[in-house]
């Protein structure tokens, strides 16, 4: 059986379509995977690490643009679906499965031409303008959310969950500690901006360092930054003089996780899963430019306990220092905001959406 992956662009279209590749290809080794993104996206350079294949399109977003960047967009969707189609019938597909965002655009398209079977994947609470016009043509969508599901036809609409790679989960804190370099008998807070990282975040943690000078033997840091601010994130630890592993991009998730007694991150749908199906207790702090998506995505783990949330507008060094005095001082707060996490989590969501997209494939009578 060939399954076609298509989407991209950030980390939480690329993630959860490796973990259900990981799954598809454990239920038989002769299997084949392929996934279809665009060269400048994050697959480009995480795909390939994850040993599976890629091909590029050409593929640009509608929404925010001028009349005539729409027009352009437009354009370059429909010479991406020729170019799909071609890559889908190459590959020899059985099934397509669209991970999210413009991206999965012209192949799920082209699917639909060629009579394939097509799986939506939604990550957020509230769908984009993408999926929603896709799953009119696909054949079954895999929602995140049991409120996502109104959005979405009934009767082809499935609560999943939103899968994360089973390796997150796989790591013990010694292992981590030791690989990271890290002090084992310190509280570890764990910093993520996304996968390009984030400067709102970044900055305020300086200042929210200077608020914290009197817990400097009691807590370190892992701090993914993104390439811009990687420099000036990790003089600021050093002059300060925190214990800190700082890296421009995390590929170590599994053991990033297996560290950190408390994560401070976005709101992505992909980190959230991965949050919730590890059981950690974290302070999140909506992307605000993501059409809403992302603090729908934060109120959700809010209002269960599960997470504490800050948004943008109201982020300052001064406030996200003493929310992580306050956690870091009590390890009862942290135990009882991870149960609540691990309550919301769905670690079996691969699984339900490679049964999900199997079940197409013989129901259309196809080669398995």
């Amino acid at each position: 059986m060939r399954m076609v992956l298509a989407g991209g662009g950030t980390g939480g279209h690329v993630f959860p379509g490796i973990a259900v590749a990981d799954e598809f290809m454990e239920r038989d080794e002769e299997s084949e995977v392929l996934f279809i993104g665009i060269e400048k996206g994050l697959e480009a350079r995480v795909v390939p690490k994850e040993g599976y294949t890629i091909k590029f399109i050409k593929a640009r977003g509608v929404l925010g643009r001028s009349v005539f960047e729409k027009i352009g967009s437009l354009l370059r969707i429909l010479g991406s679906v020729f170019a799909a189609k071609a890559i889908l019938k190459e590959a020899g597909a059985d099934v397509v499965v669209g991970t999210g965002g413009y991206v999965s655009v012209a192949p799920l398209v082209a699917a639909r031409l060629l009579s394939l079977p097509i799986v939506v994947m939604e990550q957020n609470l509230v769908p984009g303008y993408a999926n929603k016009m896709l799953a009119k043509i696909a054949d079954a969508v895999a929602v995140t959310y049991h409120e996502s599901m109104s959005f979405f036809p009934r009767t082809k609409t499935f609560l999943t969950g939103n899968p994360i790679r089973k390796m997150i989960g796989g790591v013990s804190r010694e292992a981590a500690m030791a690989f990271f370099n890290l002090d084992p008998e310190k509280t570890t807070v764990l910093v993520l901006g996304g996968s390009g990282g984030a400067s709102a975040i970044n900055n305020t943690m300086l200042t929210a360092l200077n608020n914290m000078l009197d817990m400097r033997t009691e807590i370190q840091f892992l701090h993914q930054t993104g390439e811009h601010d990687y420099e000036g994130v990790r003089r600021a630890y050093r002059k300060l003089e925190f214990g800190a592993m700082v890296a421009p991009f995390v590929y170590q998730m599994a053991e990033a996780y297996a560290a950190a007694d408390l994560v401070i991150s976005r709101a992505g749908a992909t980190t959230l899963a991965e949050l919730t199906a590890l059981g950690k207790p974290s302070i999140i702090i909506p992307y605000p430019y993501a059409g809403g998506h992302q603090e729908f995505n934060a109120r959700k783990l809010l209002e269960s306990g599960a997470a504490k949330m800050i948004t943008e507008g109201e982020l300052t060094g001064e406030k996200l220092a003493a929310m992580i005095k306050e956690l870091c001082a009590s390890e009862e707060a942290r135990n009882e905001m991870a149960a609540q996490a691990r309550a919301l989590g769905r670690p079996d969501a691969a699984k339900k959406v490679v049964d999900i997209a199997m079940s197409m494939v013989k129901a259309r009578g196809s080669h398995v």
